[in-house]
């Protein structure tokens, strides 16, 4: 695949089965999906659907049982810088580093000069508002400031794409909407690919500009919605009571219940 036409990420014929204790269990199926770059896309679908599954495929943290993906044409056999990923949970931080060492430890690896290091974790902790605390221990800060120094991680990587877990789901309500309106800003400002899994219809609305919809295990989607209506000057408590915007969650959640028919190997 060359030219125009390989832009973005592409998943081909994906099938992913896992080994169980009582069988294989399909947890993906009949996949076939394609994200252009600058989109941010939301997944979303109910628990164990696969939607985290999908994600690490992305990540080439797992290679899938069948088909492939690629990004810009090229093939994911494995991690890579160019893509960056933020996990549900803040343990991949490492504890004894301070949050300006987190945020530089890919660069680090990468053997880029010191220099170079301390500036782009400069700029990117001052993008999620962590600059004051960048000598502090990661078990210093709340659940919420965890989760801002690991999209700083991922950005001072300057990743083509970013792949972010359900980073918000164990948050309070009110940090959970601060994050996505700084999601939001974070896109908007860097144009990044961004791919979002969540299991909440609300978030998928409220953050996408494209939202997939997947089915039950095994997944596949079983919905793709462009969403067209105006965030500009709106906030996201009044984005919420807007008519457009309850609209489109009813039509999410409408989907989500449809049963789907299952395909037969």
């Amino acid at each position: 695949m060359t030219g125009e036409a390989a832009k973005g990420l592409h998943l081909t014929g994906i099938r992913h089965t896992y080994a169980s204790s009582s069988g294989p269990v399909e947890a993906l199926a009949a996949l076939e999906l394609a994200i252009e770059p600058g989109e941010l896309v939301c997944i979303l679908g109910p628990s164990g659907c696969g939607k985290s599954t999908l994600l690490e495929l992305i990540a080439g943290l797992r290679m899938p049982t069948e088909g492939r993906i690629t990004l810009d044409g090229r093939l994911i056999v494995g991690p890579s810088r160019r893509r960056g990923v933020v996990f549900q949970q803040s343990t991949s931080l490492y504890p004894w580093r301070t949050v300006r060492g987190n945020v530089e430890l890919a660069l680090q690896l990468a053997r880029a000069p010191r220099a170079v290091r301390r500036a782009r974790a400069e700029v990117e902790l001052a993008r999620v508002g962590l600059a004051d605390f960048a000598d502090h221990r990661v078990y210093e800060l709340s659940g919420g400031m965890q989760q801002r120094c690991q999209i700083a991680r991922a950005l001072a990587a300057d990743p083509e794409v970013l792949l972010l877990d359900e980073p918000f789901g164990a948050l309070d309500a009110m940090t959970r909407e601060s994050l996505q309106t700084e999601l939001r800003e974070i896109w908007a400002a860097t144009g990044r690919t961004i791919v979002f899994i969540t299991h909440s219809v609300e978030e998928a609305a409220l953050l996408g500009s494209r939202v997939l919809v997947m089915s039950a295990r095994p997944g596949r989607v079983v919905a793709d919605r462009e969403l067209g209506f105006s965030r500009s000057g709106r906030s996201s408590a009044d984005l919420r009571g807007a008519p457009d915007f309850v609209a489109v969650c009813r039509e999410l959640r409408g989907t989500i219940d449809r049963p789907v028919e299952q395909d037969v190997r």
